[in-house]
């Protein structure tokens, strides 16, 4: 069985951000994603991973402004300055934190267009030769348009193209099976076809992400791929429950018992 991240940006928000590490730790999870630090001091958080001895796997690049509707600066060549000040930001965490993964947001952004590639090209290339002085992994995750209308990287071939283009070994490709399924389709296949590419996988229900399961797909099925195609990594529970947290878990006894 894979082993299973709880992402606290989306699970335990009954609790305070800095309860949801034990609250996590508590409901038999020993890993921890989400998708952004940067309100809190680094050796704050390293505490509260520690206190709950959970391992944080994954987070975010700074995104530039949400509020203002930005989804990532990668893929923007007038915010290449910013970008790679929100790399070293984001090492300087995850060298406090223990992180060894992190996800770099592509933004809004015409994909056709020759500069935005060539925008992107460059910072996945500065973020992996940066992030691989520390051990850490760079990943890039098409993102569907139904979430995320005119986002860069909205197709998982041309994530596959733009990662062999770039033949970088510390970049590698972040499969999220929501947003697989809502681009293409085709999951198993897409991970079997992928899973040399694959640094880490995320799971959440088609259509409404909610717990694995409880949507059109057979989630435990998937799982269960994974551990045949030989996955090791991480799988991060990135969905937003029904109901309480602790009430949708019983998809974890579920796949534990196939």
């Amino acid at each position: 069985m894979p082993r299973f991240a709880a992402n606290l940006s989306m699970m335990f928000t009954e609790h305070a951000f800095e309860d949801r590490f034990q609250a996590a730790a508590d409901a038999g999870f020993n890993a921890v994603e989400f998708l952004f630090p940067y309100d809190h001091p680094a050796e704050t958080i390293a505490k509260w991973c520690a206190a709950a001895q959970v391992e944080q796997v994954l987070f975010n690049l700074r995104p530039g402004d949400m509020d203002a509707g930005d989804r990532g600066l990668a893929a923007l060549p007038d915010r290449k300055q910013e970008f790679r000040q929100s790399v070293q930001t984001a090492l300087d965490y995850a060298g406090v934190i223990g992180t060894r993964r992190l996800h770099m947001m592509a933004g809004l952004a015409d994909a056709s267009d020759p500069a935005h590639r060539a925008s992107y090209m460059d910072s996945v290339a500065f973020a992996a030769d940066a992030a691989a002085e520390q051990g850490i992994c760079i990943l890039i995750e098409p993102i569907n348009g139904r979430d995320m209308p005119g986002y860069f990287l909205n197709d998982f071939g041309l994530a596959a193209q733009l990662l062999a283009e770039l033949d970088h070994p510390n970049a590698r490709l972040q499969f999220d099976i929501y947003h697989r399924q809502i681009l293409h389709g085709d999951v198993l296949r897409g991970l079997e076809q992928l899973m040399p590419l694959i640094g880490h996988v995320q799971v959440a229900s088609v259509p409404d992400r909610h717990e694995p399961g409880s949507g059109e797909l057979d989630d435990v099925r998937i799982f269960a791929a994974l551990d045949e195609l030989g996955y090791q990594g991480f799988v991060g529970c990135e969905y937003r429950p029904e109901a309480a947290t602790l009430d949708g878990l019983g998809w974890i006894r579920r796949t534990r018992a196939t």
